[in-house]
């Protein structure tokens, strides 16, 4: 009865539809089980309609009790034709039983007529196709909010995806960044064979290539998101030496998971943005799959001037998961260790 809790789950407040709905169909009871029956006995005519809208308000109330329970069980759009299946034959079903039932309670109170149960089918049938036809009213409203709803949230979902994918690019761009990996580059140019310096350009095209790539995509199998961060840790292991340490525990079982795309990356680039790297006080970050989840830590050493936010990180990947797969993400910080959990889907996950 609660009015959030109608919108939540018919989409609207259906107050006055249920009240309408219900003397349509409590009057055409009426008037399928009374033909014939004389206008001028007007107590007669009230009572019989009277147990005409008793026994409607009673379906209606099963019916629309069964129909909310349905859409919690089975929310998803790929869902809707076995909903819509058992919905029916749960009207059915309810309308036949609530009558036989009725009709037998009726049939004990003295001076009330009854007609006979061989002979009510065929009303019924007309009754069930009139409960069907306005609780179909009810699923057409449904559908129609569910699927403005989706594309809010695709339209929103690919909002966030594009402007991550700015602010990679951003990231990646900054002069300090190019000027950092040029650097690195001479140095390794100078000091080590041609082919470390190849490989090191391979990198870094890697990087850029995923994220023009990965425009479109929602979500992303995990050995293409380990390939982009390897990519990306393979240019910084370049800057930091020895003293950036990656540990990597996943299973190739686990390598067609999907995950949300850049969210790997983007924790590994937290991480080295926010934590000291040096030989005293090396970064190691932990990355494996536990639990059908994966999981990112490392041991927190702040730096002791903090790099300003360029507000990627964690809200992005967390909205992102909530808008593509309606899961979230874990964030716990234990005893000065920062640990992430993203969770691995399937493409079944993804919202439709």
């Amino acid at each position: 009865m609660n009015i959030e809790k109608r919108i939540k789950y018919l989409g609207f407040n259906d107050f006055w539809f249920s009240l309408v709905g219900i003397l349509i169909i409590s009057f055409a009871t009426y008037y399928l089980f009374n033909p014939s029956l004389d206008f001028n006995n007007w107590v007669e005519a009230v009572l019989s309609w009277v147990f005409g809208l008793m026994f409607t308000i009673i379906d209606w109330t099963i019916n629309r009790s069964i129909m909310i329970f349905l859409r919690k069980k089975f929310p998803a759009f790929r869902d809707d034709a076995k909903r819509i299946i058992i919905f029916f034959l749960a009207v059915v079903c309810t309308v036949i039983l609530v009558d036989f039932l009725g009709g037998s309670i009726l049939s004990l109170i003295p001076g009330i007529n009854v007609i006979p149960y061989q002979y009510r089918i065929k009303i019924l049938l007309t009754i069930v196709f009139l409960t069907v036809m306005i609780m179909a009213i009810y699923e057409a409203i449904y559908y129609n909010i569910r699927l403005k709803k989706s594309v809010r949230e695709e339209e929103q979902s690919k909002q966030i995806l594009i402007q991550a994918q700015l602010d990679a690019l951003q990231n990646q761009a900054q002069p300090h960044f190019f000027f950092n990996t040029l650097n690195t580059l001479r140095d390794i140019i100078d000091q080590n064979p041609k082919e470390d310096a190849m490989e090191f350009v391979d990198k870094l095209s890697d990087i850029y290539r995923f994220l023009l790539e990965a425009g479109n995509d929602n979500l992303i199998p995990l050995n293409k998101e380990l390939k982009f961060a390897k990519a990306y840790i393979h240019i910084q292991t370049e800057r930091f030496g020895d003293n950036l340490k990656l540990n990597w525990d996943i299973s190739k079982a686990s390598s067609d998971a999907m995950v949300v795309p850049m969210s790997l990356q983007l924790l590994l680039e937290n991480a080295i943005k926010h934590n000291v790297i040096s030989k005293s006080k090396p970064l190691t970050v932990d990355v494996a799959v536990q639990d059908n989840n994966l999981v990112v830590s490392n041991k927190m050493e702040p730096k002791s001037t903090q790099v300003p936010s360029t507000k990627v990180g964690l809200a992005n990947i967390k909205k992102r998961y909530a808008l593509i797969s309606g899961k979230s993400i874990e964030i716990t910080n234990i005893e000065n260790r920062f640990m992430v959990s993203l969770p691995l889907l399937t493409l079944l996950d993804k919202k439709n």
